[in-house]
């Protein structure tokens, strides 16, 4: 939310109180309450600031971000288990990106990179972001200006419905970083998808206020997106919506609804347990993405929406997901812990049907929004738009693809490890004590075949090319200020 925004705002709600409660400010409160909004037009006027305003012709944003989904737990990229009707359905009438790759292969990298356009070490959140000190590593720059910040500024409402993984507390949650409502979960993972609590912390939030609401977490979230889509619709609001729809599922613990285990079961009795669980899991969450799609159609806004589905990164292998044809899992730079399901579906902008090749990144969708909504992109992004690729046309000039992880425990000591990608050649580490490994993914997709010793002149010219990206991204600080740290007894 803007300056102003935020001004004009604490104005309305003192009176707005008043309002609904049918009362009125008396006395020194009254003139008080006079005295600030008179100021304030003044204010306004003298400065030249107003509240933004739409442009004519915004189509509405709602961005699905499923965690861990695997490319392989999806049936529209060829899952040969999982049954996905309305995730499919969605990619039918939009487009479908086959070489999409996430920014990082945990959450919370991948998350920064996608609301700021940027580096997910450039905003200084190189690792995941968790409720004990000691185990986290990374803290959102406070001051980068995030993709809500940006379409606030544009006109659009912003609202954050499910998990956030971005920040605990002040200056870094949902409704300090350009988020006007924020329904959800603030933390990295539920260790139950029915009491949504982590480490015995209740994170489940309604802007600033704890709740403490009943059911399962992926229901929750798409009852309240629904009522959010609704109240959009019934308010016949001028303004356009940014609705960032992200859910925990299937992050593990893999916890489907009974009734939706039954159904696998009864389909393929001879399904390994852990597996039947999972395609369960999947298979309840895209049942959620088809109510949230109904809703949009019952509601009139279908055709007037851009929906982006894509997930944070690949599939946990030890938790029976699947990343198939690629090698590897979650956690992994092999493309198993980096290729991720991504539609665009825009009826006013997509043809139907269409597929892409385009090798990008999640946090493309940044600059893409932007461009789509009429708004200049700033300077600094590391994103690139997909609105050439939406509209048919191709994107000329080459890029690297960089992808960084910082993590604790004795496999990774705290240190960072990268990849970089540059053409058909791929460099990757994925632990900092390993060497670098270097494939070509036009001839090996499947990276069996590390080329690194035979090719030492190319893996040197890239591995000089990491050295420059991680210098660049050095100057950010990816640990807050010791006050600020994540506090278990302060959630």
């Amino acid at each position: 939310m803007t300056w102003s925004s935020r001004f004009l705002s604490s104005v309305r709600e003192k009176s707005v109180r008043h309002l609904l409660r049918g009362t009125r400010p008396s006395g020194a409160a009254h003139k008080r309450c006079q005295t600030l909004i008179f100021r304030s037009v003044l204010i306004f006027a003298w400065l030249g600031f107003a509240v933004p305003t739409a442009t004519a012709g915004q189509p509405n944003f709602l961005v699905i971000l499923a965690d861990d989904l695997g490319y392989g737990d999806v049936s529209t990229y060829h899952s040969r288990d999982v049954q996905t009707p309305h995730i499919d359905r969605l990619a039918a009438a939009g487009m479908l990106f086959e070489n999409m790759r996430a920014n990082c292969t945990v959450c919370s990298p991948s998350r920064a990179a996608l609301l700021s356009g940027r580096d997910a070490d450039r905003v200084g959140v190189p690792g995941v972001i968790r409720t004990h000190a000691e185990n986290s590593w990374g803290y959102f720059a406070p001051g980068v200006p995030t993709l809500a910040d940006r379409l606030g500024e544009a006109g659009y409402r912003t609202a954050i419905i499910g998990k956030w993984h971005l920040g605990l507390e002040s200056p870094n949650t949902p409704n300090e970083r350009g988020f006007d409502f924020f329904h959800g979960f603030l933390g990295d993972m539920m260790d139950s998808y029915w009491d949504h609590r982590r480490h015995d912390i209740n994170y489940m939030r309604r802007d600033s206020t704890t709740i403490d609401p009943e059911g399962h977490a992926t229901d929750l979230f798409t009852d309240w997106a629904i009522d959010y889509l609704g109240r959009h619709a019934d308010e016949q609001h001028e303004q356009p919506f940014f609705l960032y729809l992200a859910y925990n599922a299937p992050h593990f613990p893999i916890e489907p609804p009974d009734e939706w285990l039954a159904k696998v079961r009864q389909r393929d009795p001879e399904m390994p347990e852990p597996r039947a669980k999972n395609v369960a899991f999947v298979e309840h969450l895209d049942d959620a993405i088809g109510r949230i799609l109904d809703k949009l159609e019952r509601a009139g806004l279908a055709d007037d929406t851009v929906v982006v589905f894509t997930s944070d990164n690949g599939g946990s292998l030890p938790h029976a997901q699947s990343n198939y044809p690629w090698r590897d899992g979650k956690q992994s730079h092999y493309d198993g812990g980096l290729r991720v399901p991504f539609v665009v579906r825009w009826p006013a902008g997509i043809e139907a049907g269409t597929r892409s090749d385009y090798s990008g990144l999640v946090f493309d969708t940044f600059p893409t929004l932007l461009e789509i909504a009429g708004q200049s992109l700033p300077p600094d992004l590391d994103a690139v738009s997909l609105l050439p690729v939406l509209r048919g046309e191709t994107i000329e000039s080459s890029r690297e693809l960089y992808f960084v992880r910082r993590e604790g425990g004795p496999a990774y000591g705290g240190k960072s490890y990268q990849a970089l990608i540059r053409g058909d050649w791929k460099l990757l580490q994925n632990s900092p004590y390993q060497p670098l490994e270097l494939y070509n993914l036009r001839d090996d997709p499947q990276e069996t075949t590390d080329l690194a010793e035979e090719n030492r002149g190319l893996r040197n010219q890239l591995q000089a090319a990491l050295r420059q990206r991680i210098q660049r991204a050095g100057s950010v600080p990816w640990q807050p200020p010791t006050s600020n740290h994540p506090n278990p007894e302060k959630p």
